[in-house]
């Protein structure tokens, strides 16, 4: 059987503070393959947001491997891309030259004709077509996260990192992101790993949802959704998906210590 793309194998890492290590990660497990979409959930203050910088290497563990393709991760890679909660577009520059920022320090083989192009159509794709030469001040929350999507997804990533993109919008305005998620990824494919505490988000999204406890954090659970084919916003309100909601929340009352670890 093929290793995973992202093979994450009993990592520890504790922060150094004045006060001495606070560990945050103790002994955590998460795989994905390539091409597929993993949602990691858990407890505020989990180390969740901490696993996406160990992926991206920005930071290493104390214990453990992270391994991309099988060689372990010692350093940053160019070949991931990343989108947060605050989109951080730069209000001095259209929304076309924000998306085209990562190329002024990625290496790309594109033309600056192909690279704008590329833009151009990604900006299409999520619904900005018309908005490229706006100001980031001059679009709504929802219209500058797509922003910062195609920013993430410009130099074409292997490895797509999320980490609460969605938490500051609307309801509304989530589920129609969702949705345009799961179009980008048909036309722009990459493995992505999605960071939530909106467990809905989690199951309409990923392939499989890895529950982490508290800290410090272990992988306490994992689920696989077995949603085949197309995904729409009907799937969410199914038996199965309200099964699987039930599962999860039952799993983060556990890591809270607010519940016992045996079914409800």
């Amino acid at each position: 059987m093929a290793e995973p793309l992202i093979n994450i194998t009993g990592v520890t890492h504790a922060y150094k503070t004045q006060s001495g290590p606070l560990p945050v990660l103790a002994g955590l497990d998460v795989e994905v393959p390539e091409g597929g979409f993993a949602a990691v959930v858990g407890p505020s203050g989990c180390g969740k947001s901490t696993l996406t910088k160990l992926i991206a290497g920005l930071m290493k563990p104390d214990g453990g491997e992270v391994r991309v393709h099988g060689e372990p991760v010692k350093g940053p890679r160019s070949n991931v891309g990343m989108a947060f909660q605050n989109p951080v577009l730069l209000e001095w520059r259209s929304i076309l030259k924000n998306v085209l920022l990562p190329l002024e320090i990625v290496h790309s083989p594109l033309s600056k004709a192909e690279q704008e192009a590329r833009a151009r159509r990604l900006l299409a794709l999520v619904g900005l077509e018309g908005f490229e030469e706006k100001r980031p001040s001059e679009l709504s929350g929802g219209m500058r996260q797509r922003a910062s999507l195609c920013r993430a997804l410009i130099h074409q990533p292997e490895v797509l990192i999320l980490d609460e993109p969605f938490g500051a919008l609307d309801a509304f305005t989530r589920e129609d992101l969702w949705q345009i998620m799961h179009e980008v990824k048909k036309e722009e494919p990459f493995t992505g790993v999605l960071i939530t505490h909106d467990l809905r988000e989690a199951i309409f999204l990923a392939d499989e949802v890895f529950v982490l406890s508290g800290r410090p954090a272990r992988t306490q659970y994992r689920m696989t959704v077995p949603i085949e084919g197309p995904r729409d916003i009907d799937h969410l309100y199914t038996p199965e998906a309200a099964e699987m909601l039930n599962i999860l929340r039952h799993q983060i009352e556990v890591a809270q210590g607010r519940a016992p670890a045996e079914a409800s």
